[in-house]
């Protein structure tokens, strides 16, 4: 009968099952299951220590008891936190097990639900409901993926802030404002005779404050990643001028190789650090110098890309010897494209010469950490300057992105329109046509196809 009713569900209606919390070491585990028949399922599973069926218990309720399998056998001792539809985050029945943090317990429970009827959940697809539910829209749904990835405090906070949606009211400021916009157009119909009448400038009048806005919204797009993702540091600078020795005295560990063999470092080797609630990515980079050594070449090439992608440059010198012509050209070549981002560093003062174009380098011994709490400062006031230019309020992805720039494109082709000789239908067409674009933000007509590729960016649990 069971297996009857599961196949008259609808996929998005169906059990699934997934661990909430991360795989690894800890006390207890978190699995959740949601869906039409969550709580069919997880009464087969269930052995009170009231002797009371879990179904026949109050919604938002939790008990205590034991996760059992066909047979009555005990997997785990666990707690039930039981809800029922629809205030629930996905607006659907679901109850939650909280379990022993054992694999084997984990992987146990999930077959006894699996056998019960349910089926493992897909990437995102808590989330998906919830969306499908109108329990969160689409910007709240993404930005619950931004709050579980948030890799800076900043990051965090704006992503707390959009899952209450406050990227989504100033998307729906603009769509009340064109909604505005087009109710004039339409009334123009009506007083078309009467030349007295003109909607033009007040619609123009919306159109460019709302220009204004997306352009507020979409500023510093690419500097946002650096909350997002957090900070990437790369350390270059010529061969042997002490760059690995550099690298650990910034994390404090011995991670790269240091040695007195020029050009001990072929690749880049990465290492993550949080400081000042801020993850930083340091990356020790291979020395730049002219060599016909193939795979020095390759590591050299890897230096200068690390340089492009970095969000700051520690540009490293040897303070204990002058540079060549060649290496002189490599370092201006770098300098001129990013100046902006560097931070000049005279490594090696323990035994330092005069030196020609020092830059004002912060002239420190990473040998005997002399200086380097004076670097660490540079470091950070250069990573506060980077988030004091970050104007827009919101983390927006790249789909956000893309539809914010779709949108001014369109709001700039009707203030065009809007100059001379208003044809008020073709306006109208137009801000109907800019209206269904905009609920693309909020998933109001957004594809379902579209819908399983956002989410699949999503953890299984979520």
């Amino acid at each position: 009968m069971d297996n009857k009713v599961k196949l008259m569900l609808h996929p998005d209606q169906e059990a699934i099952i997934a661990q909430c919390t991360p795989t690894g070491s800890g006390a207890i585990a978190l699995l959740r299951i949601s869906g039409d028949n969550a709580i069919k399922i997880a009464n087969k599973i269930s052995k009170l220590t009231s002797n009371k069926q879990l179904a026949d218990m109050l919604s938002h309720t939790i008990h205590f008891g034991w996760v059992v399998d066909e047979e009555k056998n005990i997997i785990d001792q666990v707690l039930f936190l039981l809800m029922h539809e629809p205030k629930t985050f996905t607006g659907q029945n679901t109850v939650e097990i909280t379990c022993h943090n054992n694999p084997f317990i984990i992987q146990n429970i999930i077959n006894c639900a699996i056998k019960a009827g349910a089926r493992l959940a897909q990437n995102g697809e808590f989330t998906k409901r919830a969306f499908l539910n109108d329990k969160i829209d689409l910007l709240q749904a993404e930005s619950i993926n931004d709050l579980i990835h948030a890799q800076t405090q900043m990051a965090l906070k704006a992503s707390l802030a959009q899952i209450d949606g406050s990227l989504s009211a100033h998307i729906h400021q603009i769509e009340k404002d064109l909604l505005q916009a087009f109710s004039l157009s339409e009334s123009s119909f009506e007083f078309i005779e009467e030349d007295e009448i003109e909607f033009g400038a007040q619609i123009t009048q919306i159109i460019k404050k709302n220009i204004c806005n997306i352009r507020v919204l979409k500023k510093n797009f690419d500097q946002q990643k650096q909350i997002k993702e957090g900070i990437r540091i790369a350390i270059i600078g010529s061969v042997n001028a002490g760059k690995s020795s550099l690298f650990n005295a910034l994390l404090q560990q011995k991670r790269a190789i240091v040695t007195n063999i020029a050009g001990t470092t072929r690749d880049s080797i990465e290492a993550g650090i949080i400081r000042n609630n801020n993850f930083i990515t340091l990356v020790d980079t291979a020395g730049l110098r002219k060599t016909e050594n193939e795979i020095e070449k390759e590591g050299i090439q890897r230096s200068l890309e690390e340089a492009k992608k970095a969000d700051l440059i520690v540009l490293v010198f040897d303070a204990s010897r002058n540079i060549s012509p060649e290496e002189q050209f490599v370092h201006e070549n770098i300098i001129n494209q990013h100046k902006r981002k560097i931070i000049f560093v005279h490594n090696k003062s323990d035994i330092k010469i005069d030196q020609k174009n020092n830059y004002n380098a912060i002239e420190v011994s990473s040998l005997n950490n002399e200086n380097m709490c004076k670097l660490q400062e540079t470091i950070d006031t250069k990573i506060t300057e980077l988030f004091s230019h970050i104007e827009s309020p919101f983390l927006l992805n790249k789909r956000q992105y893309n539809l914010l720039s779709a949108l001014e494109n369109k709001l700039q082709t009707l203030k065009l329109m809007l100059q001379d000789n208003i044809d008020y239908e073709i306006i109208s067409y137009h801000l109907k046509d800019t209206l269904a674009s905009l609920s693309e933000f909020t998933g109001k007509t957004i594809s379902e196809k579209s819908i399983d590729l956002i989410f699949k960016e999503f953890c299984i649990g979520k």
